[in-house]
């Protein structure tokens, strides 16, 4: 069973809503909404205002002496981005009712609209008698299935378009109440039910769109035809859900509820019944009342021991561990659905993350200032980041542990600029670019290389596995084309004074296991290589950042054609030093990094304009989309959550000081990206996003100071 609920909901996904005007939205095919968790969970260290846990039977059950508003939430906080009730829903209900209970009829819950000038209700001991009609459709609980009843108009002292969906009782009746196309508030009654007899019940009560059907304990259903089909527009904006009563005194809940589930836009049955435990049978019960498995008969020392099935686990907050392996939980602040592996919770299916504000998460200690970082997933093993360090004693690879970075190994590199990371089938390596020998200077030519190191699963390392000859490598990229493999390295410089030389386009050779000079192409102080694919189209773009000369150089854009790169288009940038391409829907973007203008020997500027193109379809070229004023920045990173996108930029030097405001841009559609968020950064010189266990966070590099910085990214 539990296995069956988690394929259909994995099938139906987190789509929430359904259009069915240019105005409207309908909730539908979402995941069960426990609302009897969602307001027992707000804060898990006590029992919310107005509520009491009792054990009856071995069962605990929750009773109400109050109509709190803490058992009061607006609709759209579960039923998020809809306006209309789905046509067809399910209401799952496990409670106990005494015999002595009052003869009074009682909500177990409603969903109620709000009233012009009304007032919050709760205190009100009286509410106003006879304020209008109601249809009243009732079938015995001694009738069959299918079976109808005539329908009557009777007084109620319901107030009409007050409430919209409704579940009460009486001495020996349910009723189920739910708002006419006509404003008044169509009644059924399901006689004979016998509730209050001190027992515990599970109910499931299905409304579709041309019947409303009562399964009680898993046994035959009844059902009501009402003589025309529901209401298929039921506005449900701005309406509150009340737990146990309607918003006042009069009609509180007086018995014990274990289980309150709503399932919008499917039947329910099959999904509980049948049961090993009718009476219990369960689709979502809070946990705070889910831990006991032994069950006592009252009035009978007999015991029965089984354990319930909690198929969804509902809350906001769930330890995983070995005795919660293969149970799922739904987090309906986040909208999302978990599955428990023993140890860690594993995102099955997430709902759109919304930036709420940025905070910091650690502070990692290097062992010298750090040029890159460059964040992989190693299979096997998890999140790792290989950090190129400054100092010529080495740099490190760590291993996200605990929610934190550990070092895990130290590799001999010579004054690290750069990582990357790529694999080939199922092999796994590291490149780094190294950019000199040390402090002997004489060394420099012979140990300006950079190395290759494929990953050992048997020793669990990283070994040297090719070497290659580079020119103060400034950067390592990895692509594909046509299922071959392809690394180019952006040349800074050949000695202290040579800018304008070869940058070098490897290719795998699968015969000798090793790469290959493939293509060479002239740069100009390269800093970076960014590969992206639009189409059919495969391209390369170079950040050239110093001529020897001027930083005012072209960085160009180059397109595969017939086996090598050429060029596509040139774009003037300013000591260019990264560019990142991202896509926002159908658009593609490019946006570059400068560091700074200078000319001849005049003064450098650092405060200058970084500015993201845009691929102009048409035109076959990318075009200014918008400048955004920067500090000698050296990286851009793009991200999003969910369906807001981002761009933060490494902020380095301001011409005074090293220590300024890296900044997180968010995308605001035709304003372009706005600033949201100040990080304050020392030295900035990488950025890089990664999530792990449905977090988000950004770390980021200073290459001035011996530590790298993690920022957890709070999501709402």
């Amino acid at each position: 069973m539990t296995l069956l609920i988690f394929l259909h909901f994995l099938l139906l996904g987190l789509r929430v809503i359904d259009c069915t005007t240019d105005t409207w939205r309908r909730c539908t095919d979402m995941l069960p909404l426990d609302l009897l968790s969602f307001v027992l969970e707000r804060d898990t260290s006590k029992l919310v205002p107005g509520v009491n846990m009792k054990q009856a039977g071995g069962v605990r059950g929750v009773s109400f002496s109050s109509p709190h508003t803490s058992m009061s939430f607006p609709s759209s906080q579960l039923l998020v981005n809809c306006d209309l009730l789905p046509k067809q829903f399910s209401i799952v209900v496990t409670l106990k009712i005494s015999s002595t209970a009052p003869k009074r009829n009682e909500y177990i819950f409603s969903l109620t609209e709000p009233k012009r000038g009304e007032k919050t209700g709760v205190g009100e001991e009286e509410e106003d008698n006879n304020k209008g009609d109601i249809l009243e459709r009732g079938v015995s609980g001694k009738e069959q299935h299918g079976n109808r009843e005539e329908e009557r108009r009777v007084k109620s002292n319901e107030e009409p378009g007050r409430v919209i969906l409704g579940l009460r009782f009486s001495k020996n009746h349910l009723h189920f109440l739910l708002k006419s196309h006509r404003g008044v508030v169509d009644h059924w009654v399901f006689r004979g039910t016998r509730l209050d007899d001190n027992q515990w019940h599970t109910l499931l009560l299905v409304v579709g769109s041309h019947h409303v059907r009562l399964t009680m304990d898993c046994n035959s259903p009844l059902e009501i035809v009402p003589s025309g089909p529901f209401p298929p527009d039921l506005n449900i904006q701005g309406a509150r859900f009340h737990i146990g009563s309607r918003g006042r005194w009069k009609g509180l809940y007086s018995g014990l509820l274990r289980q309150l589930v709503l399932v919008p836009g499917l039947d329910a049955t099959h999904y509980i019944c049948p049961s090993s435990a009718p009476q219990l049978a369960v689709l979502s019960v809070p946990p705070l009342l889910s831990d006991l498995s032994v069950i006592e008969s009252e009035g009978d020392s007999h015991v029965t021991s089984y354990v319930t099935e909690e198929r969804v686990s509902v809350g906001t907050e769930r330890l995983c561990s070995k005795t919660r392996q293969g149970q799922m939980w739904f987090n309906p602040l986040s909208k999302g659905l978990y599955l428990c592996d023993g140890t860690v919770w594993i995102t099955v299916l997430e709902d759109h993350k919304r930036l709420d504000y940025v905070s910091e998460h650690q502070v990692l200690p290097t062992s010298s200032e750090t040029h890159d970082i460059e964040v992989f997933q190693l299979p096997g093993l998890g999140m790792m980041a290989a950090m190129a360090h400054r100092s010529a004693s080495g740099s490190a690879v760590y291993l996200w542990k605990n929610a934190g970075f550990q070092l895990y190994q130290n590799i001999s590199t010579y004054e690290a600029l750069a990582w990357r990371h790529f694999s080939i089938g199922k092999k796994v390596y590291l490149v780094v670019s190294n950019s000199g020998g040390g402090p002997d200077k004489r060394k420099q030519t012979e140990n300006d290389f950079s190395v290759i190191y494929k990953w050992s699963k048997r020793r669990k390392l990283f070994v040297r596995f090719q070497t290659l000859q580079t020119h103060c490598a400034r950067d390592w990229e990895a692509f594909q084309i046509n299922k071959q493999t392809y690394l180019a390295v952006a040349n800074h410089r050949q000695g202290d004074t040579n800018h304008t030389i070869d940058s070098v386009i490897y290719i795998w050779n699968r015969l000798t296991k090793s790469f290959e000079v493939h293509q060479m192409l002239r740069t100009s102080g390269a800093y970076d290589w960014e590969f992206f694919t639009v189409g059919p189209y495969h391209f390369l773009v170079v950040a050239n950042a110093f001529d020897g000369v001027t930083t005012s150089v072209d960085s160009v854009i180059y397109v595969w054609v017939n086996g090598s790169f050429q060029v596509f288009q040139t774009i003037k940038t300013f000591c260019a030093t990264d560019w990142e391409m991202f896509q926002i829907g159908s658009r593609v973007f490019l946006v570059v990094a400068n560091g700074h203008r200078l000319q001849g020997n005049g003064p450098s500027q650092y405060a200058i304009n970084s500015t993201i193109y845009e691929l102009d379809l048409i035109g076959q070229l990318f075009v200014r989309f918008q400048d955004i004023v920067t500090y000698s920045a050296v990286d851009w990173e793009f991200f999003s959550l969910g369906e807001e996108y981002f761009l933060v930029v490494a902020n380095s030097f301001n011409g005074e000081s090293y220590s300024l405001n890296s900044v997180l841009y968010r995308w605001q559609g035709y304003e372009g990206f706005v600033p949201v968020h100040w990080l304050p950064t020392i030295g900035c010189s990488d950025w890089e996003f990664f999530s792990s266990k449905g977090e988000s966070y950004l770390i980021y590099s200073s290459a001035k100071a011996p530590l790298a910085k993690i920022f957890k990214l709070k999501t709402y």
